[in-house]
């Protein structure tokens, strides 16, 4: 019987497997570049209603973390803080000031401001920062040097994906500090930081959890 088609012809359908795989691929690639979500870049940062600067307010004004973010150790969130922490200074402080106009409107009109949230988790993602805190993890270690962050706003400094939260619960003696260290800016281990670090987690049987429940349930 007469051969129709070539040998060479033979090579089409391992071609078209291969062109199929490979175009699979770089779609999935172009959707996971181009349709994810911009706050989960590294690097993001959203406009603010107001120019709020942590490095004045941080690095040269000397404020705690936790005088405006008061609920970070018994809480799961990270409070936004009130117009009103915000006016405890403001009312004598700059208080012609236009790009603190916004302020000034949210205490006359009693409505909070309409921050714009700069680090998200997803939904199904289960995150306690009482947790984090009370245990030794410094706030720098998941937002970056806010003190050096001026009046452009914060910007998201990490990853915040499931891997790399998954380095610092494989091995917490590498990230953990004292916790009066907590909102030090700039911290900087000492040379035996990972021997204390785990008599600590052995003292105080810190067990950070690797499966997927603990996290997503």
């Amino acid at each position: 019987m007469p051969q129709f088609f070539p040998k060479k012809a033979n090579t089409l359908p391992l071609l078209s497997l291969g062109a199929s795989v490979l175009g699979g691929v770089l779609l999935v690639f172009l959707v996971w570049y181009y349709f994810s979500p911009e706050f989960k870049v590294v690097g993001y940062q959203p406009d603010q209603p107001v120019p709020y600067s942590h490095e004045t307010h941080v690095d040269k004004l000397g404020m705690d973390c936790q005088y405006c973010h008061t609920n970070v150790a018994n809480s799961k969130h990270a409070n936004v803080p009130s117009t009103q922490t915000c006016m405890t200074c403001h009312n004598q402080v700059r208080s012609n000031s236009p790009k603190l106009l916004p302020v000034r409107e949210s205490w006359a009109n009693n409505e909070p401001i309409e921050w714009t949230k700069v680090h998200h988790l997803p939904d199904y993602a289960h995150f306690s920062h009482a947790s984090h805190v009370n245990k030794g993890v410094g706030c720098e270690t998941c937002h970056g040097r806010i003190d050096q962050m001026g009046a452009d706003g914060v910007y998201q400094a990490e990853p915040l994906s499931m891997g790399w939260c998954l380095d610092c619960h494989r091995q917490p003696e590498k990230y953990l500090r004292p916790n009066d260290q907590i909102t030090t800016m700039g911290y900087t281990q000492p040379a035996s930081f990972v021997e204390r670090n785990l008599e600590r987690i052995e003292e105080q049987g810190i067990q950070p959890p690797t499966n997927c429940s603990a996290c997503h349930y």
